[in-house]
């Protein structure tokens, strides 16, 4: 049996490709021909994922969808069964006044995605969440796939030393990891860092990884705001993108993982927290409690001498920390990769039946 997958772009280091060729691997230890077919693939990606003109007639495609895209039309035209993997849509509404052509994208999206309804056999969200909205939206047959993680790159990975001896100066170390847009309210982060600094401590750090792309108007607004606030460049540090070496030493150093994101379709950096053993404080917003479950410390509104006074807790409360840790480690059961590879295989065994 022929299974294959499509995505818009293959890009190294990109999260949606980089499931894709893992999701192929499974599929091809189980025994079955497989390939991922992209639009746009990187030059050192060639021969691993393969260009979409070259693809060949399967008994099941896979698509990848986050973005509109031709593959949609391509999809509907094409044979066999059909499986969605629905990866979220970040709502247009954020990006009104920073990038009114990402907002057209975002708009431009869902309509293609709700064109889909009747074309797929099954539709996967990886998360509940993302299951519920393609359900709104009159997929029938629908399911849960959570991401599927290689979680030895983070739990046998290197740190680099010279990150970890730079973070490792007796501050707090306060993190958040994700693309520098309005959905994740950096703005809120700026506004608990000065909470921080006049009520609880002035020696912590809050460490900004990710980048900004075309969001860079909102990136300025946003530091525009923590200058107004008095935070130092050293206390409130936008890193930009970093290397996989890096960011581990980013979540082997920090105390605690806070998120005030008021949108996710299921947030990967509280994963990777959970598994670095780092107390994560997340706003409970969209897929943020489905990938949490009942762990790490959820709070449904910003009440930011609270939370400052949380973080501070989580940072020097030995017992709390260790609690919380343990929640997070019970919940990783959901997401280890066998678990998950053996629901990929029951979905694509389902849709043959």
């Amino acid at each position: 049996m022929r299974v294959d997958q499509w995505v818009p772009a293959a890009h190294r280091g990109d999260a949606i490709g980089d499931e894709a060729m893992r999701i192929r691997d499974v599929l091809r230890g189980a025994g079955m021909d497989s390939d991922v077919f992209a639009l746009d693939v990187d030059d050192d990606l060639e021969g691993d994922v393969l260009e979409f003109s070259q693809r060949p007639r399967s008994d099941t495609t896979i698509l990848h969808f986050a973005l509109p895209s031709p593959l949609t039309a391509a999809l509907a035209d094409t044979s066999g069964k059909k499986i969605l993997i629905y990866h979220n849509i970040t709502p247009s509404r954020f990006f009104v006044g920073y990038d009114d052509e990402l907002a057209r994208i975002a708009e431009a999206g869902v309509k293609e995605l709700v064109s889909l309804a009747d074309e797929v056999d099954l539709a996967l969200g990886d998360s509940e969440f993302n299951r519920e909205e393609l359900a709104n939206l009159g997929f029938s047959r629908t399911g849960v796939l959570p991401i599927l993680m290689n979680f030895d790159e983070f739990t046998d990975g290197t740190p680099n030393p010279v990150m970890e001896e730079l973070l490792s100066d007796g501050r707090a170390n306060f993190l958040f990891v994700g693309r520098v847009f309005p959905n994740k309210r950096f703005e809120d982060l700026a506004r608990l860092a000065f909470f921080y600094k006049k009520y609880v401590s002035e020696d912590f750090r809050f460490i900004l990884v990710g980048k900004a792309g075309r969001m860079e108007r909102y990136q300025q607004s946003v530091q525009a705001l923590a200058d107004k606030w008095g935070l130092r460049p050293s206390e409130f540090l936008f890193t930009g993108h970093v290397s996989f070496d890096d960011l581990l030493a980013c979540y082997r150093c920090s105390d605690v993982f806070i998120s005030m994101s008021e949108h996710e379709g299921f947030a990967v950096p509280l994963v990777e927290s959970m598994l670095m053993d780092l107390p994560v404080m997340a706003y409970a917003a969209a897929a943020v409690p489905d990938t949490l479950g009942g762990a790490g410390i959820q709070f449904r509104e910003k009440r930011y001498e609270e939370l400052a006074e949380m973080a501070l807790l989580l940072t020097v409360d030995t017992n709390l920390r260790a609690a919380v840790i343990r929640s997070e480690q019970e919940r990783l059961g959901r997401f280890q990769p066998g678990r998950v590879e053996a629901d990929l295989l029951g979905y694509v065994e389902e849709v043959r039946s």
